[in-house]
C-alpha cells in the first residue's frame, strides 16, 4: 500500500488503483475532521456485514468484483436489493440498515465515505473476524462526532 492516513491534512491518491490493490477487510486512507475514508476487500461469500449508522450518510462504491446491496428500514425488513458490480456505487441514507455481499468469485474491492469518522485513524484490520473483536477501533478525539445513538450491527 502506497498511502497511509495522515490525519486532518491535504492528501490525494489514486483511489481506484489503491482501492483495487487493498487486500484488507479494512484499511482507514483518511481520517478528517468530519470525513473518512476506507478501503475495504471483502473475500468471496463475505460481507462488509449488517449494520445501520443513525446520523452517517455512506458512499461505497466498488472498484472491483460483484455484489448484492440489500438495504431497509429494519435488519428484518430490507427492502432494498440491488445487484451491484465495478464501477457502481451504494448510497446509504442515514439510520438505514445495509449490508453488501460479495457473490462472485473474486474479492470485492470497495471504498466507503463515511462523515463523521468511524475508525480509529490508520487502523488496518486484516479480516472482519479481527474488525469484529477488535476494541482498539474508535474515532479520534478530534473529530467531530454525532451526540446521538451509536451504531448498531446485526
Amino acid at each position: 500500500m502506497s498511502i497511509s492516513d495522515i490525519g486532518p491534512r491535504p492528501q490525494a491518491f489514486n483511489i481506484e488503483t489503491e482501492t483495487v490493490k487493498n487486500q484488507n477487510y479494512r484499511t482507514v486512507a483518511w481520517s478528517g475532521k468530519y470525513l473518512q475514508v476506507t478501503l475495504m476487500s471483502i473475500p468471496p461469500g463475505g460481507d462488509i456485514g449488517l449494520e445501520k449508522h443513525p446520523d452517517t450518510d455512506q458512499f461505497i462504491r466498488l472498484d472491483g468484483g460483484r455484489g448484492r446491496a440489500q438495504m431497509g428500514p429494519s435488519k428484518d425488513k430490507l427492502t432494498f436489493d440491488q445487484k451491484v458490480a465495478s464501477g457502481w456505487c451504494v448510497l446509504v441514507p442515514a439510520g438505514t440498515w445495509h449490508n453488501i455481499t460479495n457473490i462472485g468469485d473474486e474479492p470485492m474491492q470497495v471504498y466507503t465515505v463515511y462523515a463523521p469518522q468511524h475508525h480509529k485513524p490508520g487502523k488496518v484490520q486484516k479480516t472482519k473476524a479481527i474488525a469484529d473483536k477488535d476494541k482498539d477501533d474508535k474515532p479520534a478525539d478530534w473529530s467531530v462526532q454525532s451526540k446521538s445513538a451509536a451504531d448498531q450491527h446485526a
